[in-house]
């Protein structure tokens, strides 16, 4: 007796390696792909806004990389003692003023030269709601940072207004990197202070966007992590205690499928190896002077030596020097 479905993510035409740079931009989900996959040594640029959520946010912090806009000071506002920037999440927020724009504009500019080079962008979409500001002629935001609920008009995004400018900023980046390819995601996390409805109502509209684009442009794709989640696995034991956000055990199988889908057999083997050094990097010895222990960390660094003498791209100087015990 089957007790899920059996489904597999599509196979795409195109196949990412090691050899890669990764930009991903989106909701929280999206940071969970990126880091699993930065654990495995790709190399990815995650966020460089921090966590968006919408489409306006995205294609504004995309527009923004391409032509590398640098922000100053009158671009923050003060709340609760710290300098805030409408369009970036509050882990870029700081007490000091300068700090802030310091530290925006440089993310800023590593975001314009990694998308500049970029193999893949990966844009995993959370809501279709937008909050606007009632006092500045109604902007959208990225991010609402605690600020009073009146200071904003909640906005649901219509389909040809998400089509517009995902269609705009799409056609900007290929102008830009003419060699990138973009994977879009669905974000399973429910958004459920919207209310159940209306998060359905929203991830529905989100669902007829990605896939009018995906058909409308070559080097457009879709992963289905949003059906992966709600679908197939659909249970709760898949939801961390929130009930809200798919839990560790979702999160590997969703990463699992992406493999499956997006890497060669060779990729994804390389992936096993690197996982295993991760995991014994984690390692914490109870006892580590003994020589079952300094046995242990030989026979680490020498697999991490093997494997760097095989594929000289990976960037293994931190396991190295942790297993030789210079970290």
């Amino acid at each position: 007796m089957d007790l899920m479905l059996n489904f597999n993510a599509p196979k795409a035409d195109k196949e990412i390696n090691h050899r890669h740079k990764i930009l991903s931009v989106g909701s929280c989900f999206t940071e969970h792909i990126g880091n699993a996959l930065k654990d495995l040594k790709f190399s990815v640029l995650q966020n460089p806004n921090g966590i968006l959520f919408d489409p306006v946010s995205v294609c504004q912090s995309l527009t923004s990389y391409i032509y590398q806009q640098q922000y100053s000071e009158k671009d923050f506002f003060q709340l609760n003692e710290l300098w805030h920037s409408w369009q970036h999440h509050s882990r870029f927020s700081h007490t000091d003023l300068s700090t802030a724009v310091q530290n925006i504009n440089q993310s800023q500019t590593e975001a314009h030269q990694f998308l500049k080079e970029a193999d893949w962008l990966i844009i995993t979409l959370g809501s279709s709601f937008s909050y606007r500001l009632v006092n500045h002629s109604f902007a959208p935001v990225a991010n609402c940072h605690r600020a009073p609920a009146q200071w904003f008009k909640k906005h649901l995004l219509g389909i040809d207004e998400m089509i517009a400018g995902l269609d705009n900023a799409i056609h900007q980046v290929f102008h830009f990197n003419p060699k990138v390819n973009i994977i879009f995601t669905i974000s399973p996390v429910r958004h459920i202070r919207d209310g159940v409805i209306e998060n359905n109502r929203s991830k529905a509209r989100l669902v007829e966007v990605v896939h009018h684009l995906v058909n409308k442009f070559n080097r457009l794709y879709y992963f289905p992590s949003y059906e992966i989640v709600i679908d197939v696995l659909r249970d709760y034991r898949f939801y961390d205690i929130d009930m809200v956000h798919p839990n560790y055990l979702a999160t590997e199988y969703v990463l699992q499928q992406f493999m499956q889908a997006y890497m060669s057999s060779e990729t994804i083997a390389l992936n096993k190896e690197l996982k295993s050094i991760s995991i014994a990097r984690r390692h914490r010895s109870a006892h580590p002077q003994t020589k079952a222990n300094q046995k242990f960390l030989e026979s680490q660094l020498q697999k991490v030596g093997q494997l760097q003498q095989q594929h000289p791209y990976l960037d293994l100087a931190d396991e190295a020097a942790y297993f030789s015990g210079k970290n």
